[in-house]
């Protein structure tokens, strides 16, 4: 019997642990996946209040349109892809693989497409901001494409790392009902 601050057992020299039941690595896969996807879950969640309130304060009027900009069309679909996130995180407690699988599908198409097109629909203004150095949409002086491009930059990370993730929690979930069933 083994004690804090006692002395070891006697008769083992500290070797016999292997003999001890482990936690099997797709569990541990799993709990690390879920643990990183809820990271960048929370990334998107600001991402995604960012846009609202943006949208928010434009429409409202809340401060000046000069200080803040009216939103561009891709960001109204971009709002719907606080779904997919809500989606996979009901995944998580029973490891529902239908709801992931949800979440990644769902994700392409109100996360990522939003965004592709948002990058083609301010690709205009990007071009004139660069070759003439003019801009008429400001965030809080500065280049609304300049700042959209920097969010959308950061959004298409989080979101491909949701992806990839969310497949690879998926492919330990698989794993692990395969296991069950051969059993």
């Amino acid at each position: 019997m083994a004690s804090r601050a006692g002395p070891r057992a006697s008769g083992t020299d500290g070797s016999d642990y292997q003999h001890r039941e482990r936690v099997a690595g797709h569990y541990q896969m799993s709990v690390s996946l879920k643990s990183e996807i809820k990271k960048l879950i929370y990334a998107h969640l600001l991402i995604w209040m960012l846009i609202a309130a943006q949208i928010t304060v434009a429409h409202l009027k809340l401060v000046p349109h000069d200080l803040v900009a009216m939103p561009y069309q891709w960001e109204y679909p971009y709002l719907l892809s606080l779904a997919p996130s809500l989606f996979g995180l009901f995944s998580f407690p029973r490891n529902n693989i239908s709801y992931l699988v949800i979440s990644m599908i769902s994700t392409g198409l109100f996360s990522i497409a939003p965004l592709i097109y948002g990058s083609m629909e301010m690709f205009p203004m990007a071009q004139q901001l660069y070759r003439h150095g003019k801009a008429y949409r400001f965030i809080f002086g500065f280049s609304a494409v300049s700042v959209l491009y920097l969010v959308m930059v950061v959004a298409v990370q989080v979101h491909a790392w949701q992806i990839y993730y969310s497949k690879k929690l998926l492919d330990s979930w698989f794993t692990s009902t395969q296991e069950k069933k051969k059993k």
